[in-house]
């Protein structure tokens, strides 16, 4: 029990700091943050000789934060998709005449979309003809 709950803290923990990552890295002041670390690495150039190690600096520095950042984007990412399912699925389900059976097309295979896919296009079709 202990376990599980350390499991769920731990999660609700990064799912936090995931999220006010992500909110500040799509903000202007990081932006303006970023140019500037960009600005004051390329005025220090002529100071360091436009050496191998002041290129390593740069390249160092941005490949680890792009390493980092791509896992906390990818939570917010999953987390926003799963709340866009849900609230579709909620849709759906109120809709009448919805086919309820769309609720779940995430997990279905390739072919099984593809099929649905056409299904659609067929219907889209026979709509956009002419009636006669």
């Amino acid at each position: 029990m202990g376990q599980k709950s350390n499991d769920k803290s731990v999660r609700e923990l990064f799912r936090r700091f995931a999220a006010k990552v992500a909110e500040f890295s799509g903000s202007a002041w990081a932006f303006i943050f970023a140019v500037l670390i960009v600005l004051v690495w390329a005025l220090t150039g002529p100071i360091f000789r436009y050496s191998d190690t002041w290129q390593l600096v740069i390249n160092t520095g941005t490949t680890i934060i792009t390493f980092l950042m791509v896992f906390l984007i990818q939570n917010t990412q999953n987390r926003d998709a799963k709340a866009i399912h849900l609230k579709l699925d909620e849709l759906i389900r109120a809709v009448e005449k919805a086919r309820t059976r769309l609720v779940d097309l995430e997990s279905m295979t390739d072919d099984e979309l593809a099929a649905l896919q056409e299904e659609f296009k067929k219907l889209r079709e026979r709509h956009e003809k002419p009636q006669k």
